[in-house]
């Protein structure tokens, strides 16, 4: 008799401790001058790599370690949990590659997942415009057929690790009188001509990772580096977010599990009144709650990777757009929470960068932000139940 699989397996676990002890070791110590210099880090990419962990949900006939989604979301928890900007490597290479594989040719999967595979490119996501965040259909960047050829024109914001990977999932309008179904999505290169990026935004929070406008200067490409049909880019854009919300709720998870354990750490240690601070009931209730709302946002989480696994597979999940919301809205919040009550549990030494709290504070507040704001997951998980 088969159980249904909501828990992690004994080989998630190993998988777990596994990905723990190496951004204990490799990803952790740096953690707070990557923060400071605002610096990509380049030494969690290489560890990443060295271990085949910077891209694990690649499948295996592509060269890649063919995790499921429960065994991503677990490497992506881990690694947040020491650095949350390291963590965007294995997560945004999953949301750049997985229009492809969902609905790339098989020749566009051969091209373009075998280098991740290998750790020899990143593939970032291109959605968001400056006029088209929450309403990404009103995007303006457009892409003219010409012969065999497109020409792609636009500016894409909010890249995250633009300039750094090799690759690009794209959006863009190829016919306008169409609205939605008149986007089509397509691999561009960092290398094509007409390729550029702005300056690094200088932001709150992940410094580690480069967030950059991606400008398309009459980037010419082959009508083989469309993904899909011409006109299915904005379902392949939804279906995508559907799987990698839950790459986010893994993200926020990590952030708060990381920010918990060093308060637990700090409250057993710091002595107040004679006795150490744990000691105190109003203590013990916050540290409680803490730990109470983070293991469910985390069983939320696990139980729509579970979903999302078997979506990619065929099968058709009916709440998996709910789910995916729902885990990523409320792992979000979590952090948010976890972070703050955190810091205040440090008191004045939780207000200072010598201590990691803070910046898991600052980190966690994108985590409601991006890949759809809390607000819009509220308004797609009541779709889904008032339709």
């Amino acid at each position: 008799m088969s159980f249904p699989a909501y828990a992690p397996s004994e080989e998630h676990e190993l998988l777990r401790e596994t990905v723990r002890a190496l951004a204990d070791a490799k990803i952790a110590p740096h953690a707070a001058q990557v923060d400071e210099s605002a610096t990509f880090p380049q030494h969690a990419l290489d560890a990443l790599i060295q271990s085949d962990l910077h891209a694990v949900h690649i499948p295996e006939e592509y060269g890649g370690a063919g995790a499921d989604a429960l065994a991503t979301v677990i490497v992506i928890e881990e690694v947040a949990r020491a650095c949350a900007s390291s963590s965007l490597i294995p997560a945004v290479n999953k949301l750049g590659t997985v229009p492809i594989l969902l609905s790339g040719s098989e020749d566009l999967k051969r091209r373009y997942l075998s280098p991740v595979a290998r750790g020899e490119a990143m593939f970032s996501y291109a959605l968001s415009e400056p006029e088209a965040g929450s309403d990404a259909a009103a995007m303006k960047t457009r892409a003219v057929r010409d012969g065999d050829s497109w020409v792609l024109n636009g500016t894409k914001m909010w890249i995250t690790n633009a300039g750094v990977s090799e690759f690009y999932t794209v959006m863009a309008v190829t016919d306008p009188s169409r609205g939605a179904k008149g986007i089509s999505a397509f691999v561009v290169e960092r290398s094509d001509a007409g390729v550029s990026f702005g300056a690094k935004e200088r932001k709150l929070g992940i410094k580690g990772s480069p967030t950059r406008q991606v400008i398309l200067e009459n980037v010419r490409i082959g009508g083989d580096r469309m993904i899909g049909g011409e006109g299915t880019g904005f379902s392949t854009a939804l279906a995508t977010l559907d799987h990698t919300r839950i790459t986010i709720a893994a993200q926020a998870l990590g952030i708060a599990q990381g920010a918990l354990d060093y308060a637990i750490g700090y409250v057993k240690d710091r002595r107040q009144f004679g006795r150490p601070v744990a000691d105190f009931q109003g203590v013990q209730f916050m540290v409680a709650d803490m730990a109470m709302r983070l293991e469910g946002a985390r069983q939320l989480t696990y139980h729509a990777a579970v979903k999302s696994e078997r979506a990619m597979h065929g099968e058709k999940i009916a709440d998996l757009t709910f789910v995916s919301s729902a885990c990523k809205c409320l792992a979000s919040d979590v952090a948010m929470d976890v972070t703050v009550d955190a810091v205040q549990l440090l008191g004045g030494y939780g207000y200072t960068s010598d201590f990691p709290v803070e910046r898991m504070m600052r980190d966690a507040k994108i985590t409601q932000i991006y890949e759809g704001t809390n607000q819009i997951q509220r308004v797609v998980m009541a779709r889904q139940l008032l339709r």
